[in-house]
């Protein structure tokens, strides 16, 4: 997945991001604009509030675009990324946020976090993308791992297998991609990703410590989870 994603942030950063953007000219200020709204948006939807003295920890950073909201009201934010490109790019784009660490991850687990070391988690639109849903559900273990007692988790997954079937692409389309008027690697598993059923999520974070306070949108693309350690 390193290699896919790191190809991805050389091709066109804020589009394989926000997907919503225009490949060839993003513009980066709805792109910034955007992650604000999104974090308020995933976090209003589940009720749930970042405190100032909070240490969070945000899973598929990217190039920090919703890292910089997080930032803002959080005491610290470990942000994590599979790819070492997404990262060099997200220092370049926010030197200004001294509270917080870019990780790199091995997209299977949260190994750089500490048990125990985190108040809150977040993630969006980023184990959707995972190819096989044993990996979404190791996360979900570790994010029992490195959850204070009564730490909270919020994320997004699909539940919709049909999303992640592989379309094919025409010629036309093939040529286009070389050319770089349209988005490569759609039809690679890192990008088509996988969907996850909600029982076993929930059993799994239930054997890792934590209890499912609150799920919204189960069965499509964007199903919306709160979870608690206890």
């Amino acid at each position: 997945m390193r290699s896919f994603w790191d190809e991805r942030a050389r091709e066109s950063a804020l589009y394989f991001v926000d997907n919503r953007l225009d490949y060839r000219n993003p513009d980066e200020a709805a792109f910034w604009s955007g992650g604000e709204s999104a974090l308020l948006e995933i976090l209003a939807s589940v009720g749930v509030a970042v405190s100032p003295d909070d240490d969070l920890l945000e899973i598929g950073c990217g190039v920090g675009r919703m890292t910089r909201p997080l930032a803002r009201r959080a005491s610290a934010v470990l942000a994590l990324d599979v790819s070492s490109e997404m990262l060099a790019r997200a220092r370049q784009l926010n030197p200004g946020l001294d509270n917080v660490e870019w990780l790199l991850g091995d997209g299977m687990t949260l190994g750089p976090v500490e048990n125990r070391s985190i108040d809150g988690c977040v993630s969006l639109v980023v184990f959707q993308h995972l190819p096989d849903p044993a990996l979404t559900l190791g996360y979900v273990r570790e994010i029992g791992r490195v959850l204070r007692p009564g730490g909270w988790a919020v994320f997004q997954v699909s539940n919709d297998p049909g999303i992640h079937r592989r379309r094919e692409v025409g010629a036309l389309g093939r040529v286009k991609m070389a050319l770089g008027r349209e988005p490569r690697g759609q039809d690679d598993p890192a990008w088509l990703g996988s969907a996850v059923d909600p029982g076993e999520l929930c059993s799994t974070a239930e054997a890792a410590g934590m209890v499912v306070e609150q799920t919204i949108g189960e069965g499509g693309q964007y199903c919306i989870v709160r979870l608690r350690r206890t």
